[in-house]
């Protein structure tokens, strides 16, 4: 590989994992994050047999099942507990279907990686400027330093700064729909993922390690993207809860109580055009494609980005060829995912308001030939 040294900006999932497998392939790396010390924002995440096959690949999936809970397909089930299905992908492999894990426990296992193979981190401070002569991109960083790097990667996520320098702006779109999510002690009798389907949200219970799992809960706030006051958090998380008159959801309401658990977020998407790259600069992760959380792969999206962008590195001399390589195989799966993920949003949306849904949707069929897809080989 004719690249020597990286400039990774952004230290979240996608960032971690391109500077771990860069690293692995003998090239220097810096990571620039803007915060000086890490707060990992967010509860839970699920990582289906996908992305633990591309965690692999930078050597960390057996950490992650061990820290986190591996189960096997979910149950989709009506509000009151009747199973109608099942989805996620199956087994890869000696991968399991599903993988749940801490947001924050998944973040300690990269960093804990990139420690021991050797990236340096760049902490508190962002780029202030990018100048890519042709053979180097020169950068300006706002604490006053200047560096030079054979090539840039942009793992900024969805409000990149990087994607601006590049391309100008691109706003995240709001779907209408937002996600409550919330940690709580692990039921005795959990013996997998379930979602319940509702009138006005739809609730997911996921297993995070042996002792604790969270909830998920989709809902529409409106199309003026409100703001939630503190206050009102854990009352109104509750009353969703209170639609689906299950013994798993209802055995759960109780545990609710601090509003500085109630991570709640609106619900945004971005698909930046084709190509992601211009001269020595790339874009991935959320930067790129960032999806909402109707198919649980953003992350998963994230992590292949860093495996296949590291593997064209170390086949092409050029870093163009690399980069068009990279599109060609990571564009339209990218967009598979980030477009189904809409569709089924926007079903929800209309489930939610009490409108039909188009004729022929099943989201069931949609989750499923997605989610059968994500199997391929990347």
């Amino acid at each position: 590989m004719m690249v020597k040294k990286v400039l990774v900006v952004g230290g979240g999932i996608g960032g971690q994992s391109v500077a771990i497998a860069l690293r692995q392939a003998g090239v220097e790396v810096d990571i620039n994050e803007i915060q000086s010390e890490y707060n990992v924002y967010g509860v839970g995440i699920i990582q289906q047999a996908n992305a633990l096959r591309a965690l692999d690949a930078i050597g960390v999936a057996e950490e992650a099942m061990r820290r986190g809970s591996p189960y096997p397909m979910v149950k989709l089930c009506l509000a009151h507990g009747h199973q109608i299905g099942s989805a996620g992908t199956p087994p890869i492999g000696k991968f399991p279907s599903h993988n749940g894990i801490s947001r924050r426990t998944l973040h300690d296992i990269l960093f804990e990686k990139c420690q021991e193979v050797g990236v340096n981190y760049r902490m508190g401070y962002t780029v202030d400027s990018l100048f890519d002569n042709g053979e180097q991109v020169e950068i300006g960083f706002s604490n006053g330093e200047k560096a030079s790097y054979d090539l840039v990667i942009g793992a900024d996520g969805i409000h990149s700064k990087i994607r601006g320098m590049l391309f100008g702006e691109f706003k995240p779109q709001y779907v209408g729909l937002s996600v409550w999510r919330y940690p709580l002690k692990r039921p005795e009798n959990l013996d997998t993922g379930y979602i319940y389907f509702g009138k006005k949200s739809k609730v997911g219970v996921i297993p995070m390690s042996e002792d604790s799992i969270y909830i998920f809960l989709n809902s529409a706030e409106g199309a003026d993207n409100p703001i939630i006051p503190e206050d009102e958090l854990v009352p109104r998380l509750k009353a969703y809860m209170q639609e689906f008159p299950n013994p798993m959801v209802q055995g759960l309401i109780d545990q609710i109580v601090d509003p500085a658990l109630v991570n709640y977020r609106p619900l945004e998407v971005l698909k930046l055009p084709a190509p992601w790259h211009k001269g020595r600069v790339v874009i991935i992760g959320d930067a790129a494609h960032a999806t909402i959380p109707q198919l649980g792969s953003g992350a998963a999206l994230a992590i292949e980005d860093a495996v296949v962008l590291v593997e064209e590195l170390q086949k092409n001399e050029s870093p163009q060829q690399a980069f068009e390589n990279f599109m060609e195989r990571r564009f339209n799966r990218c967009m598979m995912v980030v477009e189904a993920s809409e569709t089924l949003g926007q079903w929800e949306v209309l489930e939610y308001s009490g409108q039909a849904l188009p004729e022929g949707a099943n989201m069931g069929a949609l989750m499923g030939k997605t989610t059968m897809a994500l199997t391929q080989d990347i």
